[in-house]
């Protein structure tokens, strides 16, 4: 018997016994009075801003001023201005100057301020990360206390990727210093729609 052989051979005598995954009981989670409130509050301790807006229109006007401007900006939300659709098929040195990038989310979480977005609501998954700044959309009533939660209502197989943003890009050395922006978006407003 080789060495191979050999270990592959006691790894698979010596596996651990089958635990049943267990049942969360979500009445007994984290709860917030405001789970808004709290969602800010832990969005902007990470580096991230959330800003309450009473309708997504409200946008429009920034979006067209962004545009005027001359910079790279893409837009993934129909509700705003026209699509950028052509991202879909640009290459990461192509997008490597997008200034800004507008993406609606499908969930919130109050407790760690992430937002859940499908590629579908990308066009392109460099998007969300290459962008210089990130621009999120998200329905207040789309907020949800805790992961858990947010995992009952996130369709994982509904599309081949999708992920959980939580403010700018960071990184901390071990020196700890924080950096903002190191490897993807330097800042990231999330626009609550009342």
């Amino acid at each position: 018997m080789s060495a191979r052989d050999y270990i592959l051979s006691a790894i698979a005598m010596n596996q651990p016994e089958f635990v049943e995954i267990p049942v969360i009981d979500s009445s007994v989670v984290i709860q917030y009075d405001d789970v808004y409130a709290q969602f800010k509050l832990v969005l902007e301790s990470i580096g991230g801003r959330a800003v309450l807006i009473s309708d997504i229109t409200e946008l429009q006007e920034q979006l067209t001023t962004d545009r005027l401007n001359g910079s790279f900006v893409v837009n993934t939300i129909s509700a705003i201005g026209d699509v950028d659709e052509q991202v879909s098929s640009l290459s990461a040195f192509e997008l490597e100057k997008v200034e800004k990038a507008y993406v609606k989310g499908t969930i919130g979480v109050a407790e760690n301020g992430a937002v859940w977005v499908y590629e579908s609501q990308m066009i392109n998954r460099l998007i969300p990360f290459i962008c210089q700044h990130l621009v999120l959309v998200l329905e207040k009533k789309d907020i949800v206390d805790t992961l858990h939660q947010a995992y009952e209502r996130v369709e994982v197989s509904k599309e081949g990727f999708g992920v959980f943003i939580a403010g700018p890009s960071k990184t901390a050395d071990i020196e700890q210093s924080l950096v903002i922006g190191a490897h993807g978006a330097r800042s990231a407003v999330i626009y609550v729609i009342e």
